[in-house]
């Protein structure tokens, strides 16, 4: 891990108990998240291994209706502030989605060689798209598209209204689709 050890209280028996029936069968979300909103493997390790130790701590006395929104959001923070502190020159963080909208302009292969080529051609354009998008449209968009999250379970998340959510989800969509017709 790349940043300093920081000194946690002992978890108790009954945090570690509730980990992992909250935590752990939604860790493969957690990491597919903080993969997309870091774009480095070893960086969304970081970032889920942080965010674990967050929830332990939390889970003592936290009272959880949705346990993959929550870990989720908390995935989500503690990416923003790991990026923050390791990358602040590379990226700008902003809860401002207007920053971003100014620079926005609104058959089934057979199973052969060929074919499978291009579905990884087109498979590696569409990642490329989306890790291109600015981190506010990508965050939701993975968290709808990739992982399957509700409207209520990102807006969760995200600490945003379902309005903003849907709203934000609507212009990544139209943002990744001007971006894989400019790059065909």
């Amino acid at each position: 891990m790349r940043h300093e050890s920081i000194d946690r209280p002992p978890a108790s028996d009954r945090a570690r108990k509730r980990f992992g029936e909250i935590v752990l069968p939604h860790l493969d979300d957690a990491y597919g998240l903080a993969r997309w909103l870091t774009g480095q493997r070893a960086d969304a390790e970081d970032v889920v291994q942080e965010a674990c130790l967050r929830a332990l701590a939390a889970l003592e006395a936290a009272n959880i209706d949705h346990p993959r929104a929550w870990l989720l959001g908390i995935v989500r923070n503690t990416a923003f502030t790991w990026l923050a502190k390791n990358r602040p020159k590379a990226l700008l963080v902003t809860d401002d989605v207007s920053v971003f909208e100014t620079a926005a302009s609104a058959g089934e292969a057979g199973p052969n060689a060929e074919a499978a080529l291009i579905a990884a051609a087109d498979e590696a354009r569409v990642h490329q798209a989306i890790a291109a998008l600015p981190a506010p449209f990508r965050e939701v968009l993975v968290m709808r598209e990739i992982t399957g999250l509700s409207y209520r379970e990102i807006a969760e998340a995200a600490g945003a209204p379902i309005g903003t959510i849907m709203s934000r989800l609507a212009r990544a969509r139209a943002l990744l689709a001007a971006k894989l017709v400019s790059s065909a």
